[in-house]
């Protein structure tokens, strides 16, 4: 089993306001048309086979979904491909939203 590691909404906003991370949606298009987490980027999950080799290898990734079982899907593929900083938000973004936070479009 490859690994990866599990981040939860606190560490998230630690992530982003320290060295940087790529946050990825997972989530389908429907989905992601009812908002995202800013500064988030959507690759639906089947497409990620696809774009994997985009993904940059120098900074976190965190990958996300509705409840966290898509991305956590996600982080075991990348984390097998060679990625070494690999996030899943745990509760995805209903643990985002339960915690207060925006959602806006992305």
């Amino acid at each position: 089993m490859f690994g990866f590691k599990e981040v939860d909404v606190l560490g998230l906003e630690q992530l982003q306001e320290g060295s940087g991370c790529l946050l990825i949606d997972v989530r389908t298009e429907a989905e992601v048309a009812r908002g995202g987490i800013g500064g988030g980027v959507h690759i639906p999950l089947h497409l990620l086979p696809l774009k994997v080799d985009e993904l940059p290898k120098d900074k976190p990734i965190v990958f996300y979904c509705q409840s966290g079982g898509r991305s956590a899907q996600a982080c075991a593929f990348v984390a097998s491909k060679g990625w070494n900083e690999v996030y899943n938000l745990q509760g995805g973004i209903m643990a985002w939203m339960r915690a207060g936070k925006p959602l806006v479009s992305i």
